[in-house]
């Protein structure tokens, strides 16, 4: 699967999940800016992002692609409601997203979940 580079600024919260550096921020698909794609990625140059599906699978205990995706939902949701992890505020960031995941409602306010690697200069 080829990868998609975005380059934005956002509000990134970084956390740690098992063994991964985990960053989460979200995207847009119009200009009401409501943060409907959830992106969790990790912080490593040689990840793909799969190792958090794995996670969903394995630790998660989920087998289904829709439970997966809620799962890494679920732990970047609560990274950042918890506010007790790294929080970067109008970061800069380019990510490289192996894949995009369309859920089948609304969960945790997303209705896309995309997944890959992140480059954070602040890191």
């Amino acid at each position: 699967m080829s990868l998609t580079e975005l380059t934005a600024t956002s509000r990134v919260t970084v956390f740690p999940l098992e063994s991964l550096t985990v960053a989460y921020t979200t995207q847009s698909t119009d200009e009401r800016c409501l943060g409907d794609i959830g992106l969790v990625t990790i912080v490593d140059e040689h990840s793909d992002g799969d190792e958090l599906w794995r996670l969903a699978r394995n630790l998660g205990g989920r087998n289904s692609d829709g439970e997966q995706a809620r799962w890494i939902l679920t732990q970047a949701s609560r990274a950042r409601m918890i506010a007790t992890y790294t929080d970067l505020p109008g970061a800069t960031w380019t990510a490289y997203i192996r894949r995009r995941f369309a859920l089948d409602a609304l969960f945790a306010n997303h209705d896309v979940l995309m997944t890959g690697r992140v480059e954070l200069p602040h890191l």
